[in-house]
This record gives C-alpha cells, structure tokens and sequence, in this order.
C-alpha cells in the first residue's frame, strides 16, 4: 500500500481498525509522511488502543513536538463523546417500544456512526454490548 491508502485509513473517522491497521503499516517506515501520520494519531485519535499504538510507532521513530517527546497519558475516564446520553436517549426513542441491545447498537451505528466507532474501539464489541444492556434502563425517560 502507498503513503495515500495509509493516509485514506488512518484519517477513516468511522473505523478505529483503519487507523490501527495504518499504525501496523507505517511502523516500519520512518518518513516525514508517516511520522506526521502517527503523530496526530498519537495525540488526538479519540480510541485509546489507536493512540497507544501510534504512541509506541511515534516514540521508536524519535518524534518531537515542540522539542519534546510526546506524553500518552491515562487512559480517559468518564463519557467519551461529548452528550452521548442525549444521543442515546435519541436512539432508544427512534424504537415503538422495548428493543434490544443488539437492535439498539445496530441502530446507534447507523445514527451516530463516529460514537458508536468510538465506543466500540474503547470496549469492544462484547463489553460495549454489556455496557449497552446495563445503560438503557437507565437512560432518561422523553420529555
């Protein structure tokens, strides 16, 4: 694959696997391009696992910003998307009555394709569908 196909998977928003796959692509390429590439996804990929990768690409490669090495950090806690309860209060209200957490992720995906990419890469599929399960009883009720 060349340097425009690795650039296509790693700026691919709906799927953390794109960018983890440009990861493995361009650990062994130590260029401008591909240290630019695993650079930004070190620093703001929104999946943990994409950014710890791209770190680990980024430090064996010697990258600096701003004359410094770059920092990982903890692993965020908490919501990570912005008003995801709200969203998925929307979901859950887009179904006549009861649904399931399959039927439910399935429609999460399709109405909220970036979250869902996101949540997915953090949990996993199985975990997210637990999470999932454990989450919509406790959503608000509509207004």
């Amino acid at each position: 694959m060349d340097i425009v196909g690795i650039r296509k998977l790693a700026n691919n928003k709906f799927s953390w696997r794109d960018r983890a796959r440009a990861v493995g692509l361009v650990k062994h390429w130590n260029c401008p391009e591909t240290r630019e590439i695993v650079t930004r996804l070190a620093l703001y990929d929104p999946v943990y696992s994409v950014r710890e990768e791209a770190f680990k690409v980024a430090h064996s490669f010697g990258v600096l910003v701003d004359g410094k090495p770059i920092f990982l950090g903890k692993k965020p806690k908490g919501d990570l998307v912005e008003h995801i309860e709200e969203k998925l209060v929307l979901v859950r209200d887009s179904f006549e009555g009861k649904c399931s957490a399959k039927a439910f992720m399935a429609k999460w995906k399709q109405m909220y394709p970036v979250d869902f990419d996101i949540y997915e890469g953090d949990r996993g599929n199985k975990k997210l569908m637990k999470w999932i399960s454990e989450e919509i009883p406790k959503l608000p009720k509509s207004k």
